[in-house]
């Protein structure tokens, strides 16, 4: 079935003859519809998750295990993307892998909108998984509609795809946010199931538009290889559930005998992999020399997230407690803060990318090692800024929400700064060898970002409110002086690269 579906997007002639989505290839539309409407269920549930975890008429957690929760969820979904990416590559081929990563977070969505707390934790497993499935896949398949990396169209395909992204995000928090808080928590779940369905919709009728290369699977695994796979994850699901079984029949299982093991997988997992990737005795000098120098880049992403990535926790949290949430006397629901990034994003990233070819033109681009340092620093400043709305607050006032929409703008145009160059970075110096796997390498900074703020806020392990003044004010110090850090130290870390800059 899947390649007949494919058979129909190959058309004789010369790239561009075809049917066009704005000069670029058909399927390009029904992936950036597809993507566009996962982002929508994601980022609205997203915005929805940590308010229904603390408010009365949720789960009614308190703050900190509303963030542990929140952070895990988020870091499980970039430490998925590389099994995803496995996956596909070994068992399933992309294609396959997307349609059924979209049907998983459909459930999973389903799952969220059941008014049980237990049937609520399955829910976010689900998406998560799915999430993980999706990420590492979609982006391949944008890149398999085109005639090889010399088609001068590719990077005008990708800026639509990430287009598509953003508009998801931006319009997901004002419906169904605005559905979720001021209608029913579950409907607004169940709206974030219905945008999954669009999506995975739009993903099979279009699928005949899209690369015959999307459907293969690049390295399958052998016989000997499917069955020892098989095996040993049965073995890892058995003691799963022989010992969740045990600590559960024994009535001793709480949330945290699931939420403190997957912490500890997202601080243990980017190590080993990184350490992995340097020790391989297949890498050259000039190979591992560039992967030692990626742990500076790696390291600051990691800080940079775990500031960043509270947006959607501490921030919001600390909105629904502490803040006007009124812009000249008309009131918004607090979920439609998460509309604030990406709408800043749709809106800058051009003015970045302007900037950066007006400075190259002129010798003054700043190197990747300045834009790391410059992003740190800003995402600091936006944690102490932070500090003014929590005094207000401490002060039994309610803070004003042009101070929060100012911090979402420092700390956008600090992932301006970084995340784009992160990407480029980790494809400029990946060893040859892990090519491919250094994209699900660098998602794993965030992975060991939010685990560390999910360590930090999680009471069962002495984790403490994260909006308090002093404690913000830590992290912000870190982060600034890690950015100064990476400043100081950029002469090491250049020799280190080689010839990338």
């Amino acid at each position: 079935m899947a390649s007949s579906l494919t058979k129909a997007s190959v058309r004789p002639g010369t790239p561009g003859s075809e049917k066009t989505f704005f000069g670029h290839p058909r399927g390009l539309a029904t992936l950036f519809l597809t993507e566009m409407w996962e982002r929508f269920s994601y980022y609205g549930m997203r915005a929805l998750l940590p308010l229904y975890l603390v408010a009365p008429g949720g789960l009614h957690l308190n703050a900190g295990t509303a963030t542990a929760i929140y952070s895990v969820y988020v870091s499980l979904v970039y430490l998925l993307a590389m099994p995803g990416g496995w996956i596909a590559d070994r068992f399933l081929g992309p294609r396959k892998t997307v349609a059924v990563a979209g049907a998983i977070i459909m459930i999973g969505h389903l799952c969220l909108a059941v008014p049980f707390s237990a049937a609520f934790y399955v829910g976010l497993v689900l998406v998560a998984i799915g999430s993980g499935l999706l990420k590492a896949n979609i982006s391949t398949m944008v890149g398999h509609l085109y005639k090889g990396a010399d088609d001068p169209r590719r990077d005008g395909g990708f800026t639509l795809f990430y287009v598509g992204i953003n508009v998801g995000a931006f319009a997901a928090p004002l419906v169904i946010g605005t559905v979720g808080e001021n209608v029913n928590w579950h409907l607004g779940f169940a709206l974030a199931a219905v945008g999954m369905a669009l999506g995975l919709g739009q993903f099979l009728l279009g699928g005949h538009h899209l690369s015959e290369k999307s459907s293969e699977v690049p390295t399958p695994l052998t016989a000997e290889e499917k069955a020892s796979t098989l095996r040993k994850g049965l073995i890892w699901l058995a003691i799963a559930a022989v010992f969740y079984g045990l600590v559960g029949g024994t009535g001793h299982f709480t949330l945290n005998w699931a939420l403190i093991p997957l912490t500890i997988i997202g601080l243990i997992v980017p190590i080993l992999v990184i350490a992995r990737i340097r020790r391989d005795k297949d890498l050259d000098d000039a190979e591992r020399s560039k992967v030692s120098a990626y742990v500076w880049f790696f390291v600051a992403a990691a800080v940079f997230w775990m500031i960043y990535d509270q947006g959607g926790s501490t921030m919001s949290i600390f909105a629904d407690e502490s803040a006007k949430n009124t812009i000249a006397g008309w009131g918004f629901p607090v979920s439609w803060y998460q509309s604030v990034n990406p709408v800043m994003i749709m809106a800058l990233a051009p003015v970045f990318a302007w900037l950066w070819l007006w400075l190259n033109k002129r010798g003054q681009e700043p190197s990747t090692i300045v834009k790391f340092a410059s992003g740190l620093v800003l995402v600091g400043a936006s944690f102490f800024l932070f500090l003014a709305p929590l005094s207000i607050a401490e002060g039994g006032h309610k803070a004003a929400a042009m101070w929060l929409v100012a911090i979402y703008f420092i700390q956008t145009v600090g992932e301006l700064t970084l995340s784009p160059v992160g990407l480029s970075v980790t494809t400029k110096m990946a060893p040859k060898k892990y090519a491919s796997q250094m994209m699900g390498v660098w998602f794993l900074a965030v992975t060991a970002g939010d685990s560390v703020t999910a360590l930090l806020s999680n009471p069962a392990v002495g984790g403490v409110n994260l909006d308090k003044m002093g404690f913000v004010a830590l992290e912000a110090v870190l982060a600034v002086i890690a950015g100064v850090a990476v400043w100081m130290y950029r002469s090491k870390v250049k020799a280190l690269m080689g010839s990338v800059n």
